[in-house]
């Protein structure tokens, strides 16, 4: 008995959740595979961005990468920023992984773009606070300070010690 797109998903998905990285992953590659058989190519590019993150999850950047490779363009076509915002932030977290910083940079700074287009200011904040985790470890201190003040302000509701850290940013040298 061959399994619906749906229910490898729901497969993938419950894996995930487990903890077992590489089971959702097999999941939800297959799921992906079936989305892509029945034309149902939004689908497969959210069950591809899934299997990137299983594969990140997993200690396999490279496949991760690819995974994730072009599944913006598909939700750019469907015109879902968020959506596609997200796929280039998994791209991003995987070429971060490879040591691609500048590439990694690149495709955060894009993501965090789209999410304050499309008013998702928390998915906003966590790339931005990756771009700064980057730019940290390259000694970067100005352009971290600028991406962390970013982040602390699109949260939006922002902790006590979030305002005091916006409020200590806004004097960095």
């Amino acid at each position: 008995m061959t399994k619906e797109p749906n229910q490898w998903e729901s497969e993938g998905k419950r894996a995930y959740a487990a903890g077992k990285y590489s089971e959702a992953a097999q999941a939800f590659r297959e799921a992906a595979r079936a989305y892509t058989l029945g034309r149902d190519e939004l689908h497969a590019a959210e069950m591809n961005n899934n299997l990137s993150v299983s594969l990140l999850k997993a200690g396999q950047f490279q496949e991760a990468h690819a995974a994730a490779l072009d599944t913006d363009k598909t939700f750019e076509s469907a015109g879902d920023k968020n959506k596609q915002a997200m796929s280039l932030g998994n791209q991003a977290a995987a070429l971060e992984e490879l040591k691609r910083h500048e590439e990694a940079l690149a495709l955060y700074d894009r993501a965090a773009a789209l999410f304050a287009e499309s008013g998702n200011g928390d998915m906003r904040a966590l790339v931005l606070k990756s771009a700064a985790a980057i730019r940290l470890k390259q000694g970067k201190l100005n352009d971290t300070a600028m991406d962390m003040l970013g982040s602390l302000g699109a949260v939006e509701k922002p902790t006590l010690f979030q305002r005091f850290l916006k409020f200590l940013l806004r004097f960095k040298p």
